[in-house]
């Protein structure tokens, strides 16, 4: 609640904001160990044998955080609000990249599972040690689309979240109106 004003919510529950921060770690990893993992040589073991395993099991993982995240926060009445002093064009960009990001952080996922159940030469999905049915069937030529899609997507969700981190840190650190400190609804 803010203090000036009790009827105003200015912080996120603390339910969302677990969240919020744990599915930002998983998603960095993931970015990290799939740009590591795909430059890797294909003669080094540790790509397929320890990388890519633990990329699709912490993929997985990412994508039920992420459900989570949405289920909880439909359901919680209790969100602040968009903040009315930033700029008109800085509410609706920041409501573009959160729905943008949101929409990637599902299908970047599906675009994994579909691109590891489509290749003829893929083990499956496994979710820490848990076979994941296949629901696909195999075709290269689908997987080839299936991994251009994961790929750019990935990179996408990439540049948006580098616009995500940009935005809350100029709101906390450049603006003139601490009111637009939009980083502290998350601390």
């Amino acid at each position: 609640m803010n203090p000036e004003n009790p009827t105003i919510i200015d912080r996120y529950p603390t339910s969302l904001r677990l969240l919020h921060w744990v599915r930002a770690v998983l998603v960095v990893g993931l970015l990290w160990a799939g740009w590591h993992m795909t430059g890797m040589n294909d003669e080094v073991a540790s790509k397929f044998e320890l990388y890519y395993p633990w990329h699709k099991s912490f993929g997985v993982l990412a994508f039920l955080l992420v459900l989570t995240q949405i289920a909880v926060r439909s359901r919680t009445p209790n969100i602040p609000q968009p903040l009315q002093t930033l700029e008109r064009y800085e509410q609706v960009l920041s409501r573009l990249t959160q729905r943008a990001m949101y929409a990637l952080l599902v299908i970047v996922p599906l675009m994994g599972y579909s691109m590891s159940s489509t290749f003829t030469m893929s083990d499956g999905v496994f979710f820490f040690g848990v076979n994941l049915p296949e629901l696909l069937p195999k075709n290269d030529d689908w997987f080839v689309v299936f991994q251009w899609l994961h790929k750019t997507l990935a990179y996408t969700l990439l540049v948006l979240i580098v616009l995500h981190i940009a935005g809350a840190l100029k709101h906390r650190f450049y603006d003139k109106d601490p009111r637009n400190n939009v980083l502290r609804r998350m601390l």
